[in-house]
């Protein structure tokens, strides 16, 4: 009986997405390719056909295989897309990569939306926050405030478990996609992004999917490279043959020292070196 009392729940949740989602015609979706923004993306196509449109913004910050995928799962499902240039890496308040890089860089973003909302006759914008977001750091949802953005997953009370339910129900391939970030997450706060930066972590993190693994991170702390491995997965990085792999990869790639972190693969990690007066900076 729990079972189906779930069940319903979450298709209550589900109905009243649609409801929300109807009652915005001409609709931007803000598409990063992670599986909240490609559910929020599928079902918006599902209810407003060509009255809406997914975004995605392209920038050094954004691996290019996360790129490729993220059309490639609009061309599978026939979404309407376009790619559009931010340049938060152009803003002196993103590059010093302090506690608030996060809300800077959707400030550019949805700046750059809101113009091309105006310019192609669009109504709102919408964005993949859930609920589970609203118990982590996250500044980034302090700029989709000041620019009055939807929020449609948040507001029908989906959760991620059940946003990863709902894409598999709808056959979507993206439902159990590992977390996404951007790249600029792995820089430890305050040391300068650059594209440079950005280039080594990306080429770090192919690396690590070309060696099999699934869920990882690769955190940038200057000279040091830490690696982060889903839990699951970490057996196979505590070999002699897996380390000397790592650290042929990661020297080579300009760090002097390669670390595996033992506490595995967990989101946000960066944000436990955050004193608690920075936590709550974004919230005032």
């Amino acid at each position: 009986m729990e079972i189906t009392h779930s069940l319903v729940t979450v298709n209550e949740k589900a109905d009243r997405l649609r409801q929300v989602l109807a009652s915005q015609p001409r609709l931007l979706v803000a598409y990063s390719g992670g599986v909240d923004s490609a559910f929020l993306a599928w079902s918006a196509h599902q209810v407003l056909g060509r009255e809406m449109r997914a975004v995605i913004a392209d920038s050094p910050s954004l691996a290019r295989t996360h790129l490729e995928d993220a059309l490639a799962f609009t061309r599978e499902r026939e979404i309407p897309v376009d790619v559009v240039e931010t340049h938060e890496l152009e803003s002196p308040a993103y590059i010093r990569n302090d506690s608030m890089r996060c809300f800077h860089c959707k400030d550019e973003l949805f700046t750059v939306l809101e113009r091309y909302r105006d310019a192609n006759g669009f109504e709102a914008i919408a964005y993949g926050v859930n609920v589970d977001d609203q118990g982590d750091f996250r500044p980034g949802q302090s700029a989709a405030r000041r620019h009055h953005v939807l929020a449609p997953l948040l507001e029908a009370g989906l959760n991620k478990i059940e946003i990863r339910d709902l894409a598999r129900r709808a056959d979507l391939r993206v439902w159990d996609k590992p977390a996404t970030a951007c790249l600029s997450s792995r820089m430890e706060y305050g040391r300068a992004v650059t594209a440079e930066a950005l280039n080594v972590i990306e080429r770090g993190e192919d690396a690590l999917r070309k060696l099999g693994f699934r869920q990882f991170r690769l955190r940038h702390h200057g000279e040091i490279a830490r690696i982060e491995i889903a839990r699951e997965e970490l057996p196979r990085a505590l070999t002699q043959e897996m380390a000397a792999e790592f650290t042929t990869v990661f020297k080579r790639l300009g760090f002097k020292f390669v670390t595996l972190d033992l506490e595995g693969f967990r989101s946000g990690s960066m944000n436990q070196l955050l004193t608690t007066e920075e936590l709550l900076r974004v919230r005032r």
